[in-house]
């Protein structure tokens, strides 16, 4: 039997500290903030310290495998953009449940390789995706709405989400720093382009800052109701919570219990953590990493080697750079490639020479 300190027996406990919250103190917004580059930094109140500290002096028993550097960090508030926070808050399994469940599929056929490293990379190598979903991870997030919809675009995950319908969402709002203002990508549909600075940057961000504070402050006034619970006019009554919430803007801050297993994960972070991911994902998505790479150091190692290091090389490119490497010439027309997977391909390989530029 092992002692384990905060571990999954109360780990389903909701925070509501976290997340029903009009009792405290500060009076323009929920959570303090310092100010850096002229936007603020999430920093936790007393109470929510207060919260974490209970919960990770928590001590039970258990026979289940546990993560000794996983648990140096379960409940946590790691910061994301200016009022975000990610939180692991429980998980199941570890390196050795994966090797063991691949074991239990594969019998004899595993003799080849002699250690739970080389089953995993091996697994990891040859997309075997099934032993890789026998471990679970529960995370708290605090992220924009805009991101939120983004994110629920990967539906294989359990999500509950706070409850604007039930409470009063909190006066949060993302508001990006400078260096990640940017023009619409000419090249890119989906992507930003030269960065927005000088008076144009300063509007963008008074734009931004007033539509969110002008919304917020007429969200409260047809509630009839503060966002720290005091009733405004004694006199009239609040229209209904499910209905005053549609005015609110995309950049308020909304949070979600995230449930998934690790096949899932990878397959999140595969995509979010990536360079061409949009910034503010991304910041959660490299968080999110940091704890994969603590809860499951040798599947992340894998990972990191064969899906976010490694790339995919179609039947055409692979014959392109089969030719390359034999010496023989090789160009666009004949590879049979469009223009794009070209460029791709040899920028995969380092090979900037060879992308046409025009």
């Amino acid at each position: 039997m092992v002692e384990v300190v905060g571990t999954a027996p109360t780990s389903a406990m909701v925070i509501t500290k976290f997340i029903y919250r009009h009792s405290w103190k500060t009076n323009i917004i929920n959570i303090k903030g310092i100010k850096i580059d002229s936007t603020s930094i999430m920093k936790l109140t007393k109470e929510q310290l207060e919260e974490i500290k209970n919960q990770q002096s928590q001590s039970n028993q258990t026979k289940r495998v546990t993560v000794a550097e996983l648990e140096k960090i379960l409940y946590e508030a790691m910061p994301a953009l200016d009022h975000g926070f990610v939180r692991v808050v429980d998980y199941m399994g570890d390196d050795t449940s994966i090797v063991q469940s691949a074991r239990v599929s594969y019998g004899k056929g595993t003799k080849q390789v002699s250690t739970d490293k080389g089953l995993i990379k091996y697994l990891m190598r040859h997309w075997h995706s099934t032993p890789f979903e026998m471990c679970e991870i529960k995370y708290h997030i605090k992220l924009p709405i805009f991101i939120a919809r983004q994110w629920i675009r990967h539906r294989t995950a359990n999500v509950n989400e706070y409850s604007a319908r039930y409470s009063i969402l909190d006066k949060e709002f993302y508001l990006p720093t400078s260096e990640n203002l940017a023009a619409q990508s000419i090249s890119n549909r989906q992507g930003r382009g030269d960065i927005i600075d000088g008076e144009q940057a300063k509007e963008v961000l008074k734009l931004l800052k007033d539509d969110a504070e002008r919304t917020y402050s007429n969200y409260e006034t047809m509630l009839n109701e503060r966002y720290d619970g005091t009733t405004i006019d004694e006199n009239k009554k609040g229209l209904a919570r499910e209905l005053a919430r549609m005015n609110l803007t995309l950049n308020t801050y909304t949070q979600w219990y995230w449930k998934t297993d690790l096949l899932n994960l990878m397959n999140f972070l595969r995509l979010r953590a990536d360079h061409h991911a949009q910034y503010e994902i991304r910041v959660y998505a490299d968080i999110m990493l940091d704890t994969l790479k603590k809860w499951v150091p040798i599947t992340y190692e894998a990972f990191m080697d064969y899906r976010v290091g490694g790339t995919e090389v179609s039947a055409k490119g692979k014959l392109t750079i089969q030719k390359l490497i034999k010496g023989e010439k090789t160009s666009l027309e004949d590879s049979g490639l469009s223009k794009r997977e070209w460029n791709e391909l040899m920028e995969s390989f380092n090979l900037k020479d060879s992308v046409i530029k025009k």
